[in-house]
This record gives structure tokens, C-alpha cells and sequence, in this order.
């Protein structure tokens, strides 16, 4: 009975090419395999992010007046709302921390050489699109802070030249943060944001199962041990997932994510209002940035400063490698190292200051 349902799947879906490729795909093995593990948990956060975001969809009612007491009425009233909320929250904010790792690990072992620059290319538009969750999440609760925290960003973005007024009418959908805002960072969260991304990660899935794993510049791949994909690596990889998913339940469990009071656009803005730790080194940047250098407002040369910075950023593959397609080991890692040491140096400064 196995073998006539396998027989009948396998000539309506072509199973046989599923099976040869994952017995033929292989994994290298050296001291930096272990990298090779953060792009996965980015992804199973990413399914855990869809499905309690999904669960959360069931309550949750995208109004003014409605979205406060809806994410309250999840937390006390349904039942385990308030952990699943809370594995929502945090999961967000472990994806877009191991999303960083993962590029990172990129950087350092220099897998962004040719053939990869796609890869590269699609993973930094996957990690802006992340950023774009974290930033039009925060303010669904409606709560005092993200209300707050919303308002400074659209400012910000409304700051862009030429186009930022723009930008920041269409986030707001008017000339303040209100009810079309909401019901915008609604609907960016859960479908144009969702639609984008999950197209996206497939394509870059693609990439990386066509390309495969980069091996490190020092190394040379002919000499390099190689690991059967299935099920050796995988199972691996489910271990480490299944580790993430321990640290995420511990996480929402010992420290529930709080609701706050309800946002009050007539009230003062709290102090030492600020935006979630994936925005805080530029924040924190802009804070140190005197309000005009020369004749430029001191706000407009940071945003240009930041958009020069993200589009460097995207080129690596351009720059981080010679004429004859090797990677500039020392210059690649160097900036690395030094991106790494301002994101977190200035990203703790702007949460204790």
C-alpha cells in the first residue's frame, strides 16, 4: 500500500528528483560549520513568527479604539494568549538578532564571492524586510511607547530628502500617527510584509541549494570533508532548532512580554522614549549628530550617511573582492569588525542613555 500511494505521488509530483537531490547534497566540514546553522534559525523563528501570528489574528482587532483591549483581552482572558504573544514578541526580536549573526557569519567566512552575489543581494533585502516587521509590529498594541516610538520614526523617515515627506504620509496616512496609521502597519504586518518575504526566502533557499555552501577563502574546497545533507546535517539542524525553540519558551515564559497603558496621542510623550535595540545605534547616532554641520541639518546628514552606509553594504560582493574574484580577506573582515563594534557599542549607549 506504501509503495502504490509512493508510485502515485512520485508520477503526479516527481518525488524521485526530491529524494536524489537530498542524498547527493552535502555539507562541508571545517571550524566554520557551525556558522552554517544561523541562517536555519532565522528561519524557524520565522515560521514560529507566522504561526503565533497567525493564532494571534483570531483576537486581535486592528482599531483605535478596539486594538489595546483586544491584545489585553488575549493576555487575560484567552487561554495561554499571554504565552503565545510573548513567544511572538521575542521571537521577532531573536529572529532579527540571529538574521545580524547570520549575515555576519557571511561576512567573516566570505561567502558573498562569485557565484553568491545574488545570494548576498537577496539576504540583505530579506534582512530590511525583517527590520520592516519589527517596525510596523511595534505599533499594533497600541500602547503609550510604541505609540511614541512610531511617531519619532515616521518623523525620521519623513526627513529622507525629496521623497520623505512622501514616506512619511503614506506610513501615517496623513499628516499624524492615527487610526490609518494603524490600520496601514496592519496591513503591511500581516500581508504585503508576509508576501515579499516568504517569496523572497524562497528564492534565496533556491540560491543556496543551487550554489551551495561556501567554503572559506583559506581552505581549499577539494581538500575539505564533506557531510551527507540527510540526514546527518539535518538532524543537526533540527537539534539546534529544537534548542532555540527551549531558549524562546524559557524566554516568554520567565519574562512575559508587557502590554503597557493605552496610547494616548493627547498626553506627553514618556521619557526617555526610544525605539526597539535594532534601531538604537542609529538612533543613538542621530542623538550625537549637532542639529546643522556647515550649511546641512545635522538629521538629513545622518539619514545620508545611514543610506550610503546600506547601500556599501549591498555591494560588498562589488568591493570585497579582486580583479581575479578573490575575496579582499583583511579590508572585508576589517569592516566588518568595525560595523559590529559600532552596532553594539552604540546600541548599548542608546539604551542606557
Amino acid at each position: 500500500m506504501r509503495t502504490k500511494t509512493f508510485t502515485w505521488l512520485n508520477e503526479r509530483l516527481g518525488l524521485d528528483g526530491i529524494r536524489e537531490f537530498a542524498a547527493h547534497k552535502t555539507v562541508p566540514v571545517h571550524s566554520a560549520t557551525r556558522w552554517y546553522y544561523f541562517g536555519g534559525i532565522t528561519l524557524f523563528l520565522f515560521g514560529v513568527q507566522v504561526i503565533t501570528g497567525l493564532l494571534l489574528m483570531f483576537y486581535y482587532r486592528p482599531t483605535v479604539a478596539e486594538a489595546f483591549d483586544s491584545v489585553r483581552f488575549i493576555m487575560t482572558r484567552v487561554e495561554f494568549g499571554w504565552l503565545i504573544r510573548s513567544i511572538h514578541s521575542w521571537s521577532a526580536n531573536l529572529m532579527i538578532f540571529m538574521a545580524f549573526v547570520h549575515m555576519f557569519s557571511v561576512v567573516f567566512t566570505h561567502a558573498y564571492r562569485s557565484p553568491r552575489e545574488l545570494t548576498w543581494g537577496s539576504g540583505i533585502a530579506l534582512l530590511g524586510l525583517l527590520l520592516g516587521f519589527g517596525f510596523s509590529g511595534y505599533l499594533l498594541p497600541w500602547n503609550q511607547i510604541s505609540y511614541f516610538a512610531t511617531k519619532v520614526g515616521a518623523d525620521v523617515a519623513g526627513s529622507t530628502p525629496i521623497v520623505g515627506p512622501s514616506i512619511a504620509r503614506i506610513l501615517r496616512g496623513g499628516e499624524d500617527v492615527g487610526a490609518a496609521t494603524l490600520t496601514r502597519f496592519f496591513a503591511l504586518h500581516v500581508m504585503l510584509l508576509p508576501m515579499l518575504t516568504v517569496a523572497l526566502i524562497a528564492f534565496h533557499v533556491i540560491l543556496v541549494q543551487k550554489n551551495g555552501m561556501s567554503t572559506p577563502p583559506w581552505l581549499k574546497a577539494s581538500s575539505v570533508r564533506q557531510m551527507k545533507f540527510f540526514p546527518n546535517f539535518f538532524l543537526r539542524e533540527a537539534m539546534v532548532w529544537y534548542g532555540a525553540l527551549a531558549v524562546l519558551g524559557a524566554l516568554a515564559a520567565i519574562f512575559p512580554w508587557e502590554l503597557g497603558e493605552k496610547a494616548d496621542p493627547f498626553a506627553s510623550a514618556p521619557k526617555g522614549i526610544r525605539p526597539e535595540w535594532y534601531f538604537l545605534a542609529q538612533f543613538y547616532t542621530l542623538k550625537l549628530i549637532p542639529s546643522h554641520v556647515w550649511f546641512i541639518e545635522g538629521e538629513l546628514l545622518g539619514l545620508l550617511g545611514f543610506g550610503a552606509l546600506a547601500v556599501s553594504w549591498a555591494l560588498l560582493p562589488v568591493w570585497g573582492v579582486n580583479r581575479a574574484g578573490e575575496a579582499r580577506v583583511r579590508l572585508v573582515s576589517g569592516a566588518g569588525i568595525f560595523l559590529v563594534v559600532y552596532l553594539a557599542v552604540f546600541t548599548y549607549l542608546g539604551y542606557v542613555k
